[in-house]
């Protein structure tokens, strides 16, 4: 029996949900991954299997036909999926997040409209905060949503969305995607003037709505088969009760809600990479004979078997922790981005060491590291730079541990 990634204390539910991804990791995902994600062909039949399993509707409430299963629960399944190709993780992910913003922020008219459908798999969702000219930096948004129709009172009652999003996973498959956008609600902060609006649109590329437009996929060195795109908005118009939890200003609040669970699914997505990236070493080690015996018998080979499973371990248990502590409702950003950060950089570190166990035929996309090799780049990049975590973990470090005096 395999010894990593065992997580303590799960129910039976938990175990049966995971026992159940993996087989279908191993028997749907693991033989037809190469192909697919050399010709970058999106994954239908394994989206369409993913839907039976129920996993888009995983962490969805009963009552709106889902799962109702915890976040913990969630990661350890896309640790799973990433295991067997991370791009399938990423189908998920975004889904995952816009799910999880309804049903902390939204109205109940909003879940009511939407989390059925989401549950099934028949809205997909999309996350969208990036734009051409920032990053991380949140603050520099510029898209914007202008009021054109309202009450008498100067209750708000349409807007019209204009500008440019960048990055968006699922970008032609989704239906619903969350936008952040700057709205004017003089506040004497900027992120007060944010306003996170549910933009529906028709899966697909060129113009998928009045005023929106998927111009087509980015060609990425990795990541592929699932869709990357821009998101073009002109004049887009939508309804106030568009508008994420009904009231405007509050957009940045509930999108770095959503990223700190997005941080926990990339760690989750790191995990599965280092996983499979040890899985994929360690075998070859024990079948590649140099000097007369196979390469795992040799110690500098050995050492860093060693080196790759403690760091896996390592990995999946700052993933796990922050999960759970996530599920109890507390605020984990530091938890989150610590566990991003390791796990991320720790993906790199076992995918490249795995890389150099296969010597020259890791480097033939024959074999699947070279893949691995590809994919795990992102981890670096998704939900935050590691140096963007560790400005987030300095920080809050400063003051928890600010001097007396």
């Amino acid at each position: 029996m395999p010894k990593l990634c065992q997580t303590e204390g799960l129910t039976e539910d938990q175990t049966e949900i995971l026992k159940a991804v993996r087989t279908f990791v191993d028997e749907q995902i693991i033989p037809v991954a190469q192909e697919l994600e050399h010709s970058d062909t999106y994954p239908q039949e394994i989206v369409d299997g993913l839907k039976e399993l129920g996993v888009f509707g995983l962490t969805i409430p009963e009552e709106f036909g889902g799962l109702g299963e915890s976040l913990l629960t969630y990661a350890l399944v896309v640790e799973e999926i990433a295991r067997g190709w991370m791009s399938v993780s990423g189908v998920i992910n975004t889904h995952f997040i816009v799910a999880y913003l309804l049903m902390q922020h939204g109205t109940e008219e909003q879940k009511q409209k939407y989390l059925p459908r989401m549950a099934t798999g028949e809205v997909r969702g999309a996350f969208s905060m990036s734009e051409p000219g920032l990053g991380s930096d949140v603050s520099a948004v510029s898209t914007k949503a202008t009021v054109t129709r309202q009450e008498d009172d100067g209750t708000a009652l349409e807007y019209s969305i204009t500008g440019q999003k960048m990055w968006l996973t699922n970008g032609a498959t989704s239906t619903l995607v969350a936008l952040l956008c700057k709205t004017d609600e003089g506040a004497d902060s900027v992120y007060k003037n944010m306003t996170t609006f549910l933009v529906e649109k028709e899966a697909g590329f060129g113009e998928t709505a009045q005023g929106v437009t998927v111009p087509g996929k980015i060609d990425k060195m990795g990541y592929k088969g699932v869709e990357t795109t821009e998101l073009i908005l002109e004049n887009h118009q939508i309804a106030a009760s568009q508008i994420l939890g009904g009231e405007p200003g509050k957009g940045f609040f509930q999108m770095m809600d959503g990223v700190e669970v997005g941080r926990v699914n990339v760690a989750a997505r790191a995990c599965g990479l280092a996983w499979r990236g040890f899985e994929l070493g360690i075998a070859y080690a024990q079948q590649r004979k140099t000097f007369g015996k196979v390469i795992a018998e040799h110690q500098a080979v050995l050492f860093r078997i060693a080196e790759m499973a403690t760091k896996v371990e390592v990995a999946h248990n700052m993933m796990v922790r922050a999960a759970r502590l996530k599920d109890t409702g507390k605020r984990m950003d530091v938890e989150a981005g610590m566990a991003k950060m390791v796990a991320s950089e720790y993906a790199n570190e076992v995918v490249e060491d795995s890389f150099r166990i296969h010597g020259g035929y890791g480097y033939s996309k024959e074999y699947e590291i070279e893949r691995l090799m590809r994919e795990v780049k992102f981890m670096l990049i998704g939900e935050g730079t590691s140096d963007i975590q560790k400005m987030i973990i300095g920080r809050s470090l400063l003051k928890d541990y600010k001097l007396k005096g």
